[in-house]
């Protein structure tokens, strides 16, 4: 639908900052030449642009792993305070500048638990180092992404898990493939080949050799243990590291080209002709059932980073194709399969489990239909993590509190029901965990003889009446009156496929993702490159989102801004006085309202209420700015229009203007 409403996802948000910073154009362009075949070998210079550096700590910055910080114990904060000249040539001295080249700092290791008792080894980069890897996967996401395989889903924009379920759905169901051939990678991360990697970015055209210096450098960064020691990898990508899920999906699309050649785009399919179905993907059934008739082994492969299924038709052709890939996993790329996890599954008789769901096939008439539910492991998790949190809001964790725990408990059921909608059977599986869930709410939130737990609470939000009005199982807590969403309230929904028509990359793929800005463009561009002087990164930041924001209009007038002189960003509370160059405490407004502001001198106060002409609703806006700013209110009523017993700015109020 032509006006439907666009969904603001994270890739969405990236999107618009790549225009706000005028890079999408480049990014564009990358794309094209790369997908023409081009070769790649000054790269160095749009990955150290201003433009691109800015808008590297624009996506940091939106990112909620910034606040964590590396060995040097700085996080992206600190970087925002200096300005926006300081932080583009303190990068280019990282990467240019070192008397024996770029030389990234220890990458901090973290241990995460798992559920089976083992650990996941994170290596947090330093801020600055997490700077530079952002710049260069700005730069190579686009010349990646023209040679990626559509049968790849992971860490990729606009790609989720819910195309690569839909995938797997598809072909059980619509392809009659009943084989599945589970692979599990050993260690995957931690055995990357790094020479075979460099080789690999080299095939896909990026030759600059000074960029391939500095990624080698950054798969070779020391790690800081948590006892104290530092290794020195020779092998893998650190988990963590901002570049590492492209530099994966670098490795694993070779794997993903060669079985696409082994059927699903075999030469003999280019005999034939086809055209397109309405999702923009090829018909090639002639070819396929022509293809059927040799000894060529059907399968398809379904890649979400390093977790990937094959499927096949037979058995015998499954059985070949485990042996096929496990022998060209350890010849090609040097990767082990775990003999105890790669299996084939018939999944008319036995569950395969994929991303955290086991699907099988059941009979239903003459016909196959999927049959879809958590993975046990998941399940149980899920059960223990609720049951947990329950016991949290009977005794709430220092500094959060009853409301506090009871909105992390609501956040964790809507993850849970975002996440296992895309099961067929969810509504089974989470009524299961709801009837133990509840038993424990009703045990642990007894006080004497009285219930904590009530029927009715606070008003519910708009998109709480949409997703749990109708629920006759939505209970408040007494004290706080914060509803606890029903985890048993929830229903399947259809996995979407991937469009083949979106793109990040070429302006008719982002108009089916997002609608052209709205907003005066080329004085958006204008505000972004003008000087800031000795202000910050933040605020500089920050005054481009509140151009887009405020629709390129004044706060107070709402007349739109014609030129770039007339755009005062302003301070609602003035630095003189503690105010920060944070997005909240910020708002642009003409120059003339932002001098009213300030003002204290009546004749002052009536020249630009004269000139003005503000109406009551922009009086009062105007006034509320005022009162933050330490400023009398105007009334228009009184001959004295402030009561100000002094004329003139105070030395606080100039120093902050």
């Amino acid at each position: 639908m032509p006006n439907e409403k666009k969904p603001k996802t994270k890739c969405v948000e990236y999107l618009r900052h790549a225009e706000y910073y005028d890079m999408q154009s480049t990014f564009d362009e990358l794309y094209a030449r790369s997908q023409a075949g081009e070769i790649f070998e000054n790269l160095m210079d749009v990955i150290l642009s201003r433009e691109n550096i800015l808008l590297a700590y624009r996506n940091i910055k939106s990112n909620t792993g910034s606040i964590t910080p590396g060995t040097d114990k700085l996080k992206i904060s600190d970087i925002g305070k200096l300005t926006a000249d300081e932080v583009t040539a303190r990068v280019r001295k990282i990467v240019k500048g070192a008397k024996n080249g770029y030389t990234p700092r220890s990458v901090r290791r973290k241990d995460i638990p798992k559920p089976n008792g083992n650990t996941r080894p994170l290596g947090i980069p330093c801020i600055w180092d997490r700077l530079v890897q952002q710049c260069i996967k700005q730069v190579m996401e686009p010349l990646c992404e023209a040679r990626f395989s559509n049968n790849s889903y992971g860490f990729r924009p606009n790609r989720s898990v819910e195309n690569a379920i839909a995938a797997i759905y598809r072909l059980m169901q619509k392809s009659g493939l009943h084989y599945v051939v589970e692979f599990d990678i050993k260690g995957f991360f931690d055995n990357v080949d790094h020479s075979k990697l460099i080789k690999q970015l080299w095939s896909l055209n990026i030759r600059d050799k000074e960029l391939l210096y500095v990624i080698r450098r950054i798969l070779k960064a020391p790690i800081l243990m948590p006892d104290g020691n530092t290794e020195h990898p020779t092998k893998g990508t650190p988990q963590g590291g901002i570049i590492s899920p492209l530099l994966a999906n670098v490795v694993l699309n070779e794997l993903d080209h060669w079985i696409e050649s082994q059927w699903q785009c075999n030469p003999v399919t280019e005999n034939y002709a086809y055209r397109e179905n309405a999702a923009g993907c090829p018909i090639q059934s002639h070819a396929y059932r022509a293809m059927r008739n040799t000894r060529l082994k059907e399968m398809y492969i379904v890649r979400y980073a390093d977790d990937f299924r094959i499927l096949c038709r037979t058995r015998e052709q499954a059985d070949r194709t485990l042996i096929a890939v496990t022998q060209w996993l350890k010849e090609r790329l040097r990767l082990d399969v775990s003999p105890e996890k790669t299996r084939v599954v018939d999944v008319r008789r036995s569950y395969s489990e994929f991303l955290g769901f086991k699907i099988r096939l059941r009979k239903k008439g003459k016909k196959y239909v999927v049959q879809s539910h958590m993975c046990d492991k998941a399940y149980k998790k899920v059960k223990a993590s609720l049951t947990k949190q329950v016991g949290n809001i009977k005794f709430p964790r220092k500094g959060r509190g009853e409301a506090g725990e009871v909105r992390l408990f609501n956040s964790m059921v809507m993850g849970i029901q975002n996440y296992y909608q895309l099961a067929t059977d969810i509504s089974i599986d989470c009524g299961d965990i709801g009837r133990t869930v509840n038993t424990v709410l009703k045990n642990r939130l007894k006080s004497g003889k009285t219930h904590r737990l009530k029927k009715e609470g606070r008003d519910l939000t708009k998109m709480e009446i949409q997703r749990y009005g109708k629920s006759e199982q939505l209970r408040y807590i007494a004290q706080s009156k914060e509803p606890i969403y029903p985890i048993s309230y929830v229903q399947c929904k259809n996995p979407m496929s991937q469009r083949r028509k979106v793109c990040a990359y070429t302006a008719a793929g982002r108009s089916e993702i997002h609608d052209d800005l709205r907003i005066n463009t080329f004085l958006l561009l204008q505000l972004m490159r003008a000087p800031t002087y000795s202000r910050s990164t933040e605020y500089a930041d920050n005054r481009i989102s509140l151009f887009s924001a405020q629709w390129g209009k004044c706060a107070v007038t709402g007349k739109k801004f014609q030129c770039i002189s007339e755009i005062h960003c302003h301070h609602k509370k003035p630095k003189g006085i503690g105010g920060r160059d944070k997005y909240e405490n910020l708002v642009l407004v003409l120059a003339p309202v932002h001098e009213l502001i300030h003002a204290i001198d009546e004749d002052t106060i009536r020249s630009y209420l004269t000139a003005l002409k503000l109406d009551t609703s922009q009086l009062t806006k105007l006034n509320k700015l005022r009162t933050l700013a330490k400023r009398k209110p105007i009334d228009l009523e009184k001959p004295n229009l402030t009561n100000n017993s002094h004329n003139g700015m105070t030395k606080e109020t100039k120093k902050s203007v």
